[in-house]
């Protein structure tokens, strides 16, 4: 068999390279259109040891950790799986952003502008295509291989491709799944699509997606499409007494049996004979299904009639569905969006409901939008925020739509990068003298895992013993650490992590251009007169926090040559608690500490993003949320949203006129239970009603305590 080879398909020793695998469990960070009573049941289901109902996911995430997290849970368990991956553009990850027009203003008065990929989008497909075709073809490969083994024994896999890597994907996708297997490549002419052209190459009207079964038992459903109206006009052209238009078919055999060598009523049978018996061609003459020319030299015809008339078997031309154009209302605005039409048909020839179907590219959201309309169970993923959110909102607009949660690898894979990044050489000493105080920060809260390795191992997270400060969440001292650890392996392990978390921290100082202090236990770095906190990988800033670390910055403004004057700390997070940016600064500003609050940016984790400095670190926005109570009764009011005007791109800047421009969704949980947020009533723009609610009453069934 031929085989295709690429630069990094075999190792040095001529092994062939194996996808990386990362299995992280997932975080389930919002339920979205869950009632109380169904959000009841499950915590019933759960707390008794049973499985509680299937949940449809959407997950934000890298696909090189995602698909290696979801095998525990579905290999051989995916019914169908569809992907439309990057075929060969930067404009994979770029969508047109709107900015709605003010509370007073013309629906009609919105402003557009193009938003570019992110950083961790763009990582992304750096890693795809840094070595040209060849990175490609690994990265394809590595998918491939792992999306087959989500796959059931009679599961189907559609990849939609263009002209630029089509015919490499084919000879990838033979050696993974095996030539075997291979059942269509389908044309999709994009009907309505540019017919402009280059002076010397024709224009791209189509696209191809390859379809491949697991097995030979894939799923198949035949389907039948009506054709054109010009097709039935011309081919329905005849009329019965009753007005009943049809069409005349043959009924010739195509090869010659005695069964079928038989005149009927006077006429001839074909020199082969008719295409049914004796029997048969009288049942169809008792129903009225038979037209008989006057000429008797002629030959007898079935009637299809055009009320009855099924439509053709749908082959592997689709020319009949249109690209998204104009005023369509499923335009979202998303450069590779598809037509539902398109997935509709693909979840209708290859599953049945109830199936599951996953997309790991899912972009705009197509493919879970087909799904749940289709009564099918579906995951999708992408690594995309707008992707999710996109996603998400157009789950919403569907009537009755199923519950779902929105799930990431957040803590998880921020350990594991943690983990590979920072873990000290054997050679490198851990412990320093007595004398040296320790850098600040090392605030896992007791009981946490402290990383992913821990957590594969299998073994418990280590207890710290702490002095009544390191009880908040902290180290006392390195030597005070070593001399309190029960077992030396035990030892050797929190040693080693507190070395890690410690390194972790100076380089998220260094990204910040802030300079490393020491003697400290909640602040760890200094930036033009404000005291710096590094928040832990795996774990929220929460009011607890910020208590603390107001307290530490008062004991240690004006103290030290790089002690601010003033007292003022800039609190970088990767998670904060919900409200955190207004109860927070209210807990500051009681302590007198002039308190900033903002993001560890994902890029952080991305080695090609910081070394090009692609990497800003922006402040919390803070959303106003007036409340009313009347009996039994809460109604939430939206009053203002604000976000530094330094953190606003500057086309967006110039066209915003009044704060809720910037809030395109918000969602409320009537009954939160500090625990997963989960999604009760929500309010989001959508092109077709681009007015946001900005208020929301909800009445108690019981009176609160």
């Amino acid at each position: 068999m031929a085989e295709l080879i690429w630069d990094g398909k075999y190792d040095e020793h001529h092994n062939k390279r194996a996808p990386v695998r990362i299995e992280l469990p997932f975080q389930t960070v919002e339920t979205v259109n869950e009632s109380v009573q169904e959000r009841q049941r499950t915590l019933e289901l759960s707390s008794s040891g049973n499985d509680p109902e299937w949940r449809n996911r959407l997950i934000w995430g890298d696909k090189k950790y995602v698909l290696p997290s979801l095998l525990p849970e579905f290999a051989g368990k995916v019914d169908l799986i569809y992907i439309d991956p990057p075929f060969d553009t930067g404009a994979d990850f770029s969508f047109i952003a709107t900015i709605p027009s003010e509370p007073s203003g013309d629906e009609d008065d919105i402003e557009t502008f193009l938003k570019e990929p992110s950083m961790i989008e763009q990582k992304a497909y750096r890693d795809t295509w840094n070595a040209g075709l060849n990175s490609y073809l690994q990265w394809f490969n590595d998918s491939a291989v792992q999306l087959r083994e989500l796959l059931s024994e009679t599961g189907s896999f559609y990849v939609h491709l263009d002209w630029h890597v089509v015919h490499y994907a084919k000879a990838v996708l033979d050696e993974v799944f095996g030539a075997q297997n291979f059942i269509n490549e389908i044309v999709w002419r994009r009907k309505g699509g540019s017919a402009l052209g280059t002076m010397r190459r024709l224009s791209t009207a189509t696209d191809s997606l390859l379809l491949y079964g697991k097995t030979e038992a894939y799923r198949w459903k035949v389907r039948y499409e009506m054709p054109s109206t010009d097709y039935i006009e011309q081919n329905f052209s005849k009329v019965d007494s009753s007005g009943r238009k049809f069409q005349a078919t043959v009924m010739r055999s195509p090869s010659p049996r005695p069964n079928l060598m038989y005149d009927y009523k006077g006429y001839k049978m074909p020199p082969n004979g008719w295409s049914v018996p004796r029997k048969t061609m009288e049942e169809l003459d008792r129903k009225g299904m038979l037209y008989f020319p006057e000429d008797k030299s002629k030959q007898i015809y079935k009637k299809i009639y055009l009320d009855e008339y099924v439509g053709q078997p749908v082959n592997s031309l689709w020319d009949d569905i249109a690209t998204l154009k104009g005023k369509n209302v499923e335009i979202v605005d998303y450069p590779t969006q598809k037509p539902e039409a398109l997935l509709a048909r693909i979840l209708n020839i290859s599953s049945n409901e109830a199936d599951l179907i996953l997309d790991c590219f899912c972009g705009s959201g197509t493919t879970a939008v087909a799904a749940e309309k289709l009564n099918r169970r579906w995951i999708a993923c992408d690594l995309g925020r707008f992707a999710i959110h996109t996603t998400r909102k157009r789950l919403l607009g569907i009537p009755g739509v199923k519950p779902f949660v929105v799930q990431n690898l957040g803590k998880y894979e921020r350990q594991q990068w943690q983990v590979a990044e920072f873990t000290p050489s054997p050679s490198t000493v851990i412990l320093s003298e007595a004398k040296d105080p320790m850098p600040a920060g090392t605030q896992q809260r007791p009981g946490k895992e402290f990383s992913a390795r821990f957590s594969d191992r299998g073994e418990n997270a280590p207890q710290r013993r702490s002095s009544p400060q390191a009880g908040k969440g902290s180290f006392d001292s390195r030597t005070r650490f070593a001399s309190e650890s029960g077992s030396s392996a035990q030892d050797d392990r929190l040693k080693e992590q507190l070395q890690r978390e410690t390194a972790y921290r100076k380089f998220i100082l260094e990204l910040y251009h802030a300079t490393p202090v020491s003697g400290h236990v909640w602040l760890h770095g200094v930036k033009g007169g404000r005291m710096v906190h590094v928040a832990a990988v795996d774990a929220p800033v929460t009011r607890a926090d910020v208590n603390a670390i107001a307290a530490e910055v008062w004991k240690a403004s004006g103290k030290g040559p790089n002690s601010p004057q003033k007292p003022a700390v800039d609190v970088l997070g990767w998670e904060f608690a919900l409200d955190m940016n207004e109860t927070a600064k209210q807990v500051a500003a009681e302590a007198r500490v002039d308190a900033a609050f903002k993001k560890i940016p994902r890029e952080v984790l991305e080695k090609k993003a910081v070394e090009q400095g692609d990497v800003y670190f922006f402040e919390l926005g803070a959303l106003s949320v007036d409340s009313k109570i009347k009996k039994r009764e809460l109604m939430l009011t939206l009053s203002d949203f604000v976000i530094p005007s330094d953190d606003v791109p500057a086309e967006v800047r110039t066209a915003i006129k009044h704060w809720s421009q910037m809030v395109d969704y918000w969602a409320v949980d009537w009954d939160f239970k500090e625990d997963t947020f989960h999604n009760q009533w929500q309010s989001y723009r959508t092109r077709k009603s681009p007015k946001l609610e900005l208020a929301v009453k909800h009445e108690y069934l019981d009176p609160g305590k």
